[in-house]
Parts: C-alpha cells; sequence; structure tokens
C-alpha cells in the first residue's frame, strides 16, 4: 500500500475514534428542573396530610427530601420569588412588594454581578428555559393586569428562551386570574367567586397548557448536549381557586376537617392579622371572611375542598413532568426542585390568605431530588428560600460569583448537619420574625402594642397564644439572633 495511503487511512481511523465534541461541563453537569408552585403550603400526602391526593409528589418524595421546615422570607408572591431568585433578604420595604424583580431588576441598569441565580446558571454554560409563573408575572412580562402583553421581560438576562401559552384567555395575567369559560376577575369586574368546578379536562384551566409546554420542551431539551436549566411555575392552587371537576370529585366535602385553630391568637393586636382583602375581592364569595367572626362551617370546608382540589390538579401536571423526565431517560442527572413561594392561612388565626409572620403564611412545601442524594429523607432542620442560590450552585458545579445571605443545604441532603444554623427570617406587616428549631420570636415597629410576640412550637404549634410577656427570659436570649435578620428595613 502507498504511504499516502496508509498516512489517510490513519487519519481515518483517528478521526472515527475521536469522541464527540462534548466539554467536561457538558457531561458532567447536572439539569435542573425547578418548579415553583404558588401559594403552597405543605399540605401533602409526604408531610402527613392523609386526606389530601397528592401521589406524584409523594412519589417523587420517596426519590428525594422533604424539607419540612422550609420558609419563604416573604409572605407575597413578588417578593418571596425576588429573595429566593437572589439569595437576598430584604433591605428596604420595597422588597416587600410584589413589584420588586420589576423595581430591582428589569429598571436597573445591567451589571457585572448575575440578576438571578438563573442568569449565573446561564453565565455557566446553562441553556435556561422559564414557562409560567417562575418571577412574580404570570408569564415573566412586564404589563398590568388589564393591559396587552407587553415583550419587556421581568428578568431580563436569565432566560435563553421565556414561553407561555395563554390559551382561551389570550394574556397571562388572564390565565392567572381565568375560569373555565375563558373569562377572568378582571374581565368580570370581580363579580366572580374564588371558586370553580368545571367539567373540563386539564386544559380547561391555564396550568394543564403550562404542562403540556413544559412536557414538549423536555422533549426538545433531552435532544441538546449543553446542561439545561427548565423552570416551570405552576398558578394554583392561588386564588381563584379553580380546577377541574374530576379533581374535586377527590374529596367528600363534608369530610373535611376545618382549621385546628380558628380564633384570634390570645395576647396579639389585630395589627398582626388582617380581614382576607384578597379572598373577599372575590365579590360573589359566598361569606366575607373578618377577624370579628370567622365563615361557618360549611364554607370554611367549601373554601378548603377548593384548595385541595386545585393542589391535586397541580399534583396531576407535575407529574406529567416528571414522567416525561423518566421518559426522555434524563431523571438520573436531573435535579429537581419543587417550591411553594409561601404558606397560606386557610382559616387558621381567623385569616384567609397569607400577608402575615404567622407560620402559616411562611413555612411551605419544598421537596429535592438531586442525583447521588440519599432517598426518602426527611429533613427537619430549619431552611430558608435564600439558601436555594447556593445550594443549586453546589449541586451543580457552579461557583458563587458573590456572597448571598443564604447557605448551601448540600450537607443536610448528605446528613451532615453539625454546624447548621437554624434559623430563618421573616418580613412584613412592619415586622420581622425569626423561627428556630422550637421558637418563632417576632418584632413590630409599629405604636399598636404589644410590639413582641413570642411562640413556643414544642406546646404550641398553631401559635395560638403569645407568651413572651411570661418567658422574658427566653425573649431576652433570643433577641440578639432576631437582631441579625435586621437589615435596617423598616429604618
Amino acid at each position: 500500500m502507498p504511504k499516502f495511503q496508509i498516512i489517510f487511512l490513519i487519519i481515518i481511523l483517528l478521526a472515527a475514534c475521536k469522541p464527540q465534541a462534548k466539554s467536561k461541563q457538558e457531561k458532567t453537569q447536572p439539569n435542573v428542573l425547578f418548579i415553583c408552585v404558588d401559594d403552597l403550603r405543605p399540605e401533602l400526602g409526604c408531610y402527613g396530610n392523609q386526606t389530601i391526593h397528592s401521589p406524584n409528589l409523594d412519589k417523587l418524595a420517596k426519590s428525594g427530601a422533604v424539607f419540612t421546615h422550609h420558609y419563604a422570607q416573604v409572605p407575597t408572591c413578588g417578593a418571596s420569588r425576588y429573595s429566593m431568585l437572589t439569595g437576598m433578604l430584604p433591605v428596604g420595604r420595597g422588597y416587600l412588594s410584589n413589584e420588586a424583580c420589576r423595581k430591582f431588576i428589569a429598571e436597573q441598569p445591567q451589571t457585572n454581578g448575575p440578576e438571578s441565580f438563573i442568569h449565573h446558571l446561564k453565565n455557566n454554560g446553562y441553556y435556561t428555559v422559564g414557562i409560567g409563573k417562575i418571577s412574580h408575572y404570570a408569564d415573566g412580562l412586564l404589563y398590568g393586569y388589564n393591559d396587552s402583553v407587553s415583550d419587556k421581560r421581568e428578568l431580563p438576562e436569565s432566560w435563553d428562551e421565556l414561553l407561555f401559552n395563554p390559551a382561551k384567555w389570550e394574556t397571562g395575567w388572564n390565565a392567572f386570574f381565568g375560569y373555565a369559560d375563558g373569562e377572568n376577575r378582571q374581565s368580570l369586574n370581580r363579580q366572580v367567586k374564588p371558586y370553580e368546578n368545571a367539567d373540563v379536562d386539564d386544559l380547561g384551566y391555564a396550568d394543564g397548557y403550562t404542562a403540556e409546554l413544559a412536557v414538549n420542551k423536555l422533549k426538545d431539551l433531552a435532544k441538546t448536549e449543553k446542561p439545561f436549566f427548565l423552570g416551570v411555575g405552576f398558578f394554583k392552587p392561588h386564588l381563584p381557586f379553580t380546577a377541574p371537576k374530576k379533581y374535586w370529585d377527590l374529596y367528600s366535602e363534608e369530610e373535611l376537617a376545618t382549621a385546628p385553630f380558628d380564633s384570634i391568637p390570645k395576647h396579639v393586636n389585630l395589627a398582626s392579622l388582617h380581614n382576607s382583602g384578597e379572598l373577599n375581592g372575590y365579590q360573589l364569595t359566598d361569606e366575607k371572611a373578618t377577624l370579628s367572626h370567622p365563615v361557618s362551617n360549611e364554607y370554611a370546608k367549601k373554601l378548603r375542598h377548593a384548595y385541595y382540589a386545585c393542589i391535586s390538579y397541580t399534583d396531576a401536571q407535575i407529574g406529567k413532568l416528571l414522567d416525561e423526565l423518566e421518559r426522555q431517560g434524563m431523571a438520573e442527572n436531573t435535579i429537581v426542585v419543587v417550591w411553594g413561594d409561601h404558606g397560606w392561612h386557610l382559616g387558621d388565626q381567623r385569616v384567609w390568605g397569607k400577608h402575615t409572620l404567622f407560620e402559616r403564611a411562611l413555612k411551605s412545601a419544598f421537596i429535592v431530588r438531586a442525583p447521588g442524594q440519599k432517598e426518602a429523607q426527611t429533613i427537619q432542620q430549619v431552611i430558608s428560600s435564600v439558601d436555594i442560590y447556593p445550594t443549586l450552585m453546589e449541586l451543580c458545579g457552579v461557583a458563587m460569583a458573590h456572597k448571598t445571605d443564604g447557605n448551601s443545604f448540600v450537607p443536610l441532603l448528605h446528613n451532615s448537619n453539625s454546624d447548621w444554623n437554624e434559623a430563618a427570617y421573616g418580613y412584613f406587616r412592619n415586622g420581622i420574625t425569626v423561627r428556630t428549631e422550637n421558637y418563632r420570636l417576632t418584632q413590630y415597629f409599629r405604636e399598636e402594642e404589644p410590639q413582641i410576640e413570642f411562640y413556643d412550637h414544642n406546646s404550641d404549634p398553631y401559635e395560638t397564644k403569645n407568651i413572651a410577656a411570661q418567658y422574658p427570659e427566653i425573649v431576652e436570649k433570643l433577641m440578639p439572633l432576631l437582631k441579625m435578620g435586621d437589615t435596617g428595613l423598616y429604618q
């Protein structure tokens, strides 16, 4: 064989043996499926609720970790999401607003630092896709409830793709407040009920379309070589409590329990609570909820029924995503996070809604499954939403760009928790609260007394009685810890 033919053959053989052109990052870094659920308190089977039907989230929990004491930093949607996305505690009153991402990210000049942890992943080789409500605006675009859809993003630099299907509702906000006939709270001038159980399939409401879009996107992402971050935001169980009838039919309304404590806590000023304005804003509500008198047991059960039906509807949509992840062979190398942006009072403390510094408003569902993680974990340590940023960076092998207010809880996933600091801070209603393993201490910066509230969760898990006056020595001991969370917000 001529010499030049031998050389040519060697070149062909070497080319054939050469591995596909993937970087080390592309081969080894895990994908991330991050699922945001609006107003999801820890009311799931995996949290011990024997009534609720949440088979898909319960299945996920068996292959991952359930955090039983996860707390949002602010009990309102936009501010909670800003804190989670940036890993930072609020430092001014504007950071307690639903407009926090718009004010402090979208309307600010671009800096050298990442605007969110999603942006940071994007800067480090991840392909990022957002579907639904990840920040505050329903589809991630900046426009008012009654306005036409805008092209301005709430997170301008975070997404390679930002997707949403408003279907018959035409805009994201209409879909968010939508009813099965295509109308919405805005179009009907709030002359609507806060619930609906239409006899429709999953595409009768917006979250069905979000799941459909996310499933199709997972099929596309399975063909890419880069690691991906897919954020999917589901609306329910946010008001209005609208879900297909088949999910309502999972429950017997008469057999549902009402709130274990539906009275005003002792030694608490009404300024710490509120008159359920969000619920009462649905003008055709069966009964008005007020602090002066609880709603009837019948209506309390109906609202709980509606809330549970919405959770079951969302659980079914999440199941579609998890099934597709398995079908595409990506489950083993994908971090899955399910995060509730805050809790919700279902008549607890006589409140229907969030917007308080009580346990019910700040504590939310949080489930994590990461590659190589021990299965079926129940993690009881107190963690915060600001801990998510550094945790995901560690799990993804991405260096932190800057110091956040959170800490990585990867050691908890690996059963190494000797130095974990159990303190979660919350901010709202002119107050700061800290939740520790056993206690909640809250300080309000207001004229109304008392300004200090203290609850012992060992003996009073439903926060029925402020015992600050009875235990001043414990309050004094905890006050320095509370002060550590004072960012100057109310100065």
